[in-house]
């Protein structure tokens, strides 16, 4: 069951910490040895391996011909789905799409009065593959989450992969498909799907940049393919860090630790809290809970692995929790949450308020809920709409310009001993006289 870390207890915290950080798939070199064969074996072998591992790890018997999943596939499953369901998703899909238009970026260009100008254009990527997850459970907010933004990017060839049966396992996937009108799907997933997708087959063109999230498959395959295609990020286990007061509501704060828990069995589910009376009672709340929650075995060992009560002495001694954690989802349900919100800098999403559990952004309110996990919230942030563009610089150099820089130029030249870079400029001013 979830322990409970006293303020003072200095070693507990820090075997927590450093339990969090070593689910790092970059550390697993047995891991990344073992996706490293698989990569090959896409590379090398192509659509028959694809058949092979998924067989071998899903359980589902394919033929080449089947690893794209048709239309006629997708409209069968998505009929299946509730009037309650569709309306739901459609309203998350406007709200995600609402925020990902104020992203947008344009082209700009500045000019003097001599003509030279320099500038940005902002062009979508080409082509990306979106990997939405299957497994224990599929994901529909994970195809809007990945294909909103890529759509408002204005990418022309959007690709997703995703494992064998989660279409038929999961009719909401095919919605949301359907919905958001992606017909390039493939029914293949794990290591071997984001292989398929950075190198190609037969069967499967390769994409430019992979994004989505993923078990520790395949976050090891993006960091190995990283430099053939673009990644959006290696991502780890799920985490949250809810920081509450005596204000909050025991059985609130148990059941928001529980949703983050039944993740998986590696997610990590933290309260930061200086009530030892909440704490107390978050605990009986937990194993209440817990006894009619579905997928209950998963919860108890992530919070028996990677949950923790922390007590501190002032709840404004979270701040510097949360910045060294560094954690994707953070909960603030205490008197002080505007404060502590601005004293927190490192964070991948922040949920203010006891009405605003992780689950809503998970799937309506609009930003992206592929956030930066294992500390990378100190370095990057949420999958966005400038994941899926590029942006190319422009400079026009006038005559006179170039003429009045072109000593400069060669001086800086010089000094790196670069003296072909500085005859290219001076020889431009020579010609000229």
């Amino acid at each position: 069951m979830i322990r409970v870390l006293e303020s003072s207890d200095q070693k507990g915290r820090g075997e927590l910490f450093n339990s969090l950080r070593a689910r790092s798939v970059v550390f697993d070199s047995v891991l990344l040895e073992q996706v490293s064969s698989i990569i090959d074996q896409v590379r090398t072998r192509g659509d028959e391996a694809l058949v092979d591992y998924a067989a071998r790890f899903d359980g589902v018997n394919l033929k080449v011909s089947e690893l794209r999943v048709s239309t006629e596939q997708l409209h069968k499953s998505a009929a299946t789905v509730s009037p309650q369901v569709l309306a739901a998703l459609r309203q998350a899909i406007k709200n995600v799409r609402t925020f990902h238009e104020r992203q947008r970026e344009d082209s700009w260009m500045i000019g003097d009065e001599d003509g030279s100008r320099v500038g940005q254009r902002i062009v979508p990527i080409e082509s990306v593959g979106l990997y939405v997850p299957g497994g224990t459970a599929a994901y529909p907010s994970s195809v809007v989450m990945n294909v909103v933004p890529a759509q408002v990017a204005g990418v022309p060839r959007i690709v997703v992969a995703t494992p064998p049966s989660t279409v038929q396992n999961n009719p909401a996937v095919a919605v949301a498909l359907l919905e958001l009108g992606v017909d390039e799907v493939y029914a293949t997933g794990g290591a071997q799907a984001i292989a398929a997708l950075a190198f190609g087959t037969k069967t499967i063109a390769a994409v430019d940049k992979i994004t989505g999230p993923g078990n520790k498959y395949v976050a090891a395959a993006k960091k190995l393919v990283f430099g053939v295609v673009g990644i959006d990020s290696i991502a780890g286990p799920s985490e949250v860090v809810v920081v509450a007061d005596d204000s909050a509501d025991a059985k609130l704060m148990a059941a928001d630790l529980l949703a983050q828990a039944e993740h998986g069995e590696d997610a990590s589910a933290l309260l930061i809290t200086q009530s030892r009376e909440l704490a107390a009672s978050v605990v009986a709340e937990i194993e209440e809970q817990m006894e009619n929650l579905p997928r209950r075995k998963i919860a108890e060992k992530s919070l028996d692995s990677f949950g923790a009560i922390v007590l501190v002495d002032r709840i404004l001694d979270a701040c510097e929790i949360v910045n060294e954690l560094a954690p994707e989802h953070v909960q603030l349900i205490t008197a002080l949450d505007e404060d502590l919100a601005r004293c927190i800098n490192h964070a991948g999403a922040i949920f203010l308020g006891a009405y605003t559990p992780e689950a809503v952004g998970d799937y309506f309110a609009g930003p992206n809920h592929v956030l930066p996990t294992g500390r990378t919230a100190r370095f990057s942030s949420a999958l966005g709409v400038y994941d899926f563009i590029k942006r190319t610089s422009v400079i026009s150099y006038s005559r006179e310009r170039t003429l009045s820089v072109a000593e400069q130029i060669g001086v800086l030249a010089d000094a790196e001993g670069l003296q072909g870079h500085a005859r290219s400029v001076r020889l431009r001013a020579q010609v000229t006289e």
